[in-house]
């Protein structure tokens, strides 16, 4: 029974994991909607640059994008004097694992909206826009309705890569129990102490029901959008 119960790292890990998810998921989806839309909807000069920039997470190993975190939000990065001056600070925080998460799952979420946004038959909107819709309206009433299968899909995979997200995590907040050990970087600390099995296989057991349990969900989702 002993392996099946829960300690407060585990369950603090479970608590903060779940927290990042979410907020970077929220981050993450305005501007994802956006981003996908000029991506599917528009023809302009650095589309191509755009898009590159967009996936760039997904091909650049963590850890340096973790430090480009540090180095542009950083206490003495970039931007660090402005936001400390406003009582902002993102580096070595549980706000600053959310934005790590949250840069990591923006290139998952807008390829599942762009995707979406793409199996949308234009002249739907076209119509909407000669009776009179202004655009705002087309995209509110037409548009989003459609692709909102794409887009919780997107939201949930996101919300699994956050969930999983290690390495430009542990880059820019470091791995402070309490403060921003998520579950990976949890189970990434016990590895590291003999005789902590039983601590690990329950961590790897939530971390496996929470990511298959989102995956399965967006695999739902996604035949729902391809039979509409």
């Amino acid at each position: 029974m002993s392996w099946l119960t829960i300690g407060p790292v585990e369950l603090d890990a479970l608590r903060l994991s779940l927290w990042v998810a979410v907020v970077a998921v929220a981050l993450s989806l305005p501007v994802a909607v956006a981003v996908a839309y000029a991506l599917a909807r528009c023809r302009f000069w650095g589309h191509g640059l755009l898009n590159a920039l967009v996936h760039l997470p997904l091909v650049l190993p963590p850890v340096v994008t973790g430090y480009l975190l540090l180095v542009v939000f950083g206490r003495k990065g970039t931007f660090g004097p402005v936001l400390e001056a406003l009582g902002i600070q993102l580096a070595f925080t549980s706000a600053g694992a959310a934005l790590a998460a949250a840069v990591m799952a923006f290139p998952l979420i807008v390829r599942a909206i762009r995707l979406a946004l793409e199996a949308v038959d234009p002249r739907l909107e076209e119509a909407a826009g000669t009776l009179g819709a202004s655009p705002i309206k087309v995209f509110a009433f037409v548009t989003l309705p459609l692709i909102l299968p794409g887009l919780v899909a997107g939201a949930v995979v996101g919300f699994a890569k956050a969930l999983g997200e290690f390495g430009a995590t542990i880059t820019f907040v470091s791995n402070i129990p309490g403060e921003t050990q998520t579950l990976a970087s949890a189970i990434y600390a016990v590895l590291q102490v003999p005789g902590q099995e039983a601590a690990v296989g329950r961590m790897i057991a939530l971390s496996l029901i929470l990511s298959f349990g989102a995956l399965l969900l967006s695999e739902v989702l996604a035949r729902k959008m391809v039979r509409r």
